[in-house]
């Protein structure tokens, strides 16, 4: 009896200091390592890509923002502020309800398939807002000048990035609606171009966050 009761009190003892080596060894010490190089090493990464403004989080090079006039009575998406550089539609195009404001909640593709009927409607409907959006005195877009970014949304619907030629396209309207020289609002859009990641993948890209931080600094510079 008594051996049974020894050896019961020291399996529980070596039990509970196992229970406690461990929970020190994965619960503190290892998570204290890994934060430490996190922050250490990656601590932009870390900290969720965040890209500051005027001493200010702005938002993060990760994730999309829209740039939107103040909701209208009677609105139930709002109007483009034009003025700014704009990404790619957010997960739902025209007048679609689903994640129009970049709600995270919400992320995530339409799931339509190409020859969908809706899909190509809202789709029609993005390109026909960009050309009218986007011409502007002395410049026209025209609809086959229009890329496939400016109309349809990413599988997250949050890309951050837009392609140079949409960046582009949209030059003339941003120098126009700023009374910027349109000289200077393409050289912003050629500083923010970058390259293929690693020289070979992907695609060349433009963050539209940094660029319109970029181009509140080129307005602020010119007044």
């Amino acid at each position: 009896m008594n051996n049974s009761v020894t050896n019961t009190a020291r399996l529980l003892g070596a039990g509970l200091r196992a229970l406690l080596v461990l929970t020190l060894v994965t619960g503190v010490a290892y998570p204290l390592v890994v934060t430490g190089l996190a922050q250490g090493l990656f601590g932009d990464k870390a900290n969720g890509s965040q890209i500051t403004s005027d001493g200010r989080v702005a938002g993060s090079s990760l994730i999309g923002q829209a740039y939107h006039l103040p909701l209208k009575k009677g609105e139930e998406t709002p109007a483009a502020d034009l003025k700014w550089f704009q990404g790619r539609p957010q997960n739902g195009l025209g007048t679609n309800s689903v994640n129009t404001q970049y709600r995270l909640i919400l992320s995530g593709a339409t799931n339509r398939s190409g020859d969908n009927d809706e899909l190509i409607r809202w789709v029609k409907a993005a390109k026909a807002a960009v050309v009218k959006d986007n011409s502007v005195p002395g410049y026209t877009v025209e609809s086959s000048e229009v890329p496939a970014d400016a109309v349809t949304s990413s599988g997250s619907g949050l890309d951050p990035h837009i392609s140079p030629q949409y960046a582009g396209l949209q030059v003339h309207r941003v120098a126009v609606r700023n009374g910027l020289p349109v000289t200077e609002v393409r050289a912003l859009v050629d500083d923010h171009t970058e390259g293929r990641t690693l020289g070979f993948m992907g695609e060349s890209r433009v963050n539209v966050l940094d660029l319109n931080i970029a181009l509140k600094e080129l307005v602020a510079k010119s007044r």
